[in-house]
């Protein structure tokens, strides 16, 4: 028998949910007054710089970020680059609510992935604990899906470029025990290619904003190194239901700072996935059993 360490992954998940939650709090109140690159060109080198320095003090030198899927860690960082500006749009389009139900594609997705780039089987029971998981997240969507516009198409790019990233990082994390790596490169390809464009949107801060960016630095640095962490204890298709435990967080951040009201279907969506994150756990933790060979005949 093989017995998964699912709580520690647990921990890592909900921990990483707190983490995210409040990030993307300070991504919508940025959203209201600058263009992306004022916050992703400091945030993404602060957070670059951060992995740099725990490389130095962890390995020696450059040793902590150095990574054996050069070509992998590109493709993460393109879609991590692109995907933070689609998310960040979507943000300044659409309330908490919206945004994130597209977010609830991303264990769909990932599964999907999962087979063919991972090689990672998915128990049956765990698709059914995916659909509910959607089926949940749209009990948050309480416009439903008549009214689409330019935000919820955003959205939805933000999810597939996540999806990408998010399979990406485990199938590093399968060949690379370097967490640090990374955090580093897809927050480095970031903040230069934001500061590239930042000449063309510049519009001066005031000191309370550019700690609030220092703030969004910290604390997404802490959050992709956890997350790293979680996909290397469990496979993505049970990092990403687990994941969905932010809309608790969501719920009560968009009603007590952006004045979101939240309706009935909001908490009975979350309560569904949590429900199906639950569900997922559950199939993970089952212990596998291996078949016992044949004797050969006497």
């Amino acid at each position: 028998m093989s017995n998964p360490p699912v709580i520690p992954g647990l921990v890592l998940c909900l921990f990483y949910t707190v983490l995210i939650t409040g990030a993307d709090a300070i991504t919508k109140a940025f959203g209201q007054a600058y263009a992306a690159p004022q916050l992703f060109a400091l945030s993404g080198l602060l957070v670059a710089g951060f992995s740099l320095v725990m490389g130095r003090i962890g390995a020696g030198g450059t040793q902590g970020l150095r990574t054996h899927c050069p070509r992998a860690m590109a493709l993460r960082s393109g879609a991590t680059v692109f995907g933070s500006l689609a998310f960040y749009h979507a943000f300044t389009l659409l309330p908490f609510a919206e945004v994130f139900i597209f977010v609830a594609l991303i264990p769909i997705l990932s599964a999907l992935l999962s087979g063919p780039v991972l090689g990672e089987a998915v128990r049956g029971p765990a698709w059914g604990a995916l659909g509910l998981g959607a089926l949940g997240v749209m009990c948050l969507f309480p416009g439903g899906f008549t009214m689409i516009g330019a935000g919820h198409l955003i959205a939805l790019m933000a999810v597939l470029l996540g999806t990408v990233s998010l399979v990406t990082a485990r199938y590093i994390g399968r060949r690379d025990n370097n967490l640090l790596a990374q955090v580093f490169y897809p927050n480095l390809a970031l903040g230069l290619v934001m500061c590239a464009a930042l000449p063309f949107v510049y519009v001066p801060m005031t000191a309370q904003d550019v700690a609030w960016a220092v703030g969004y630095a910290v604390l997404l640095f802490t959050a992709r190194w956890v997350l790293v962490a979680a996909l290397q204890v469990l496979p993505a298709y049970v990092v990403t239901p687990l994941m969905n435990m932010q809309f608790v967080w969501m719920v009560m951040i968009g009603a007590l700072v952006f004045g979101e009201a939240p309706g009935p279907g909001v908490y009975l969506g979350a309560l569904i996935v949590i429900a199906a994150g639950l569900w997922v756990l559950r199939e993970q933790a089952r212990p596998v059993i291996k078949p016992t060979p044949a004797l050969p005949a006497e």
